[in-house]
């Protein structure tokens, strides 16, 4: 009992600990304004299945058992970003659907994008699923929306991504303030708005700091919060879609991922681009060894 009581105080204490305390929290504030009965069937069924499969993944793979942290986190924020009114078995599927593409899409280090994030843009086009944030605190009072702030800049922090999330915010806010002064501000005043507001912020400090799919090294965080800004700005521009910040870090964590195969293979655009691919892919081949490895 000691044992089991120590390394549960161990996990709690570990980045992923922590952040499953934040999240915990944000639903007990969240839900009650949403409906209890609205959002318990999804998050629950989702958290429940998709941490049982993950469970029975890393048993078959690594030989022992482990508690599926992971994949508690990707169902966790799949279900605070997906509305409550979508049928609970839609929340789950898209859940699985993200624990699964950890294994699927990965390089040799990491898995290449955020679970969540992928599977819920792909539900957009299968499901037709719809968002609201609501974990994002955006319909509490401006009081209960500052435990959003604190702890977000509390985990980032602890992940030392501080300068990732800046980069993000500041080019994000930037683009659109530019965008608001030369043209039509009516067309982006809903970024600076409830809910855009609390996502933009959720995502920077949960999603975007995610650390398999994120750089360490400052320079290069910088870089990735610039093009995930840009791109989320373009695809809100262009396209419209309400999956323009999931968007914006998919590209994100597919320049990470290359950053890390080139520092490693040492390939250079464009002669790499093949190996890259075949690497991350299902299809990708073990024997293949770049000239860093050779």
């Amino acid at each position: 009992m000691r044992r089991r009581t120590w390394a549960i105080r161990k996990f709690l204490r570990t980045p992923k600990g922590l952040l499953t305390i934040i999240l915990v929290m944000l639903v007990a504030i969240a839900a009650p304004h949403e409906g209890i009965r609205a959002v318990a069937p999804g998050i629950l069924s989702a958290v429940l299945v998709t941490g049982l499969l993950d469970a029975l993944i890393i048993r078959a793979r690594e030989k022992k058992w482990e508690f599926p942290s992971g994949a508690v986190l990707t169902a966790m924020i799949v279900a605070m970003i997906l509305r409550p009114q979508e049928p609970w078995y839609i929340t789950t599927i898209v859940s699985v659907a993200a624990v699964l593409s950890k294994y699927i899409f990965r390089s040799r280090t990491a898995n290449v994008f955020n679970p969540a994030a992928l599977a819920i843009v792909v539900s957009f086009y299968v499901f037709h699923t719809e968002q609201n944030w609501w974990g994002a605190l955006p319909e509490v009072t401006p009081v209960a929306q500052v435990a959003l702030v604190v702890s977000g800049i509390f985990i980032a922090d602890r992940v030392n991504k501080m300068p990732l999330v800046l980069a993000f915010l500041g080019i994000y806010y930037l683009l659109f303030t530019v965008t608001a002064y030369v043209s039509d501000p009516r067309r982006v005043s809903e970024v600076f708005r409830t809910p855009d507001l609390q996502a933009a912020l959720y995502f920077a400090f949960i999603i975007l700091t995610d650390p398999p799919t994120s750089p360490t090294k400052y320079r290069e965080q910088v870089v990735c919060g610039v093009i995930v800004a840009v791109t989320s700005y373009a695809v809100f521009e262009w396209l419209g879609a309400v999956y323009y910040l999931l968007a914006g870090v998919l590209v994100g964590n597919v320049w990470v991922a290359w950053r890390r195969v080139n520092a490693r293979t040492g390939y250079r655009f464009p002669k790499g681009i093949g190996f890259f691919l075949r690497e991350i892919t299902p299809w990708r081949g073990r024997g293949h060894v770049g000239k860093a490895a050779a």
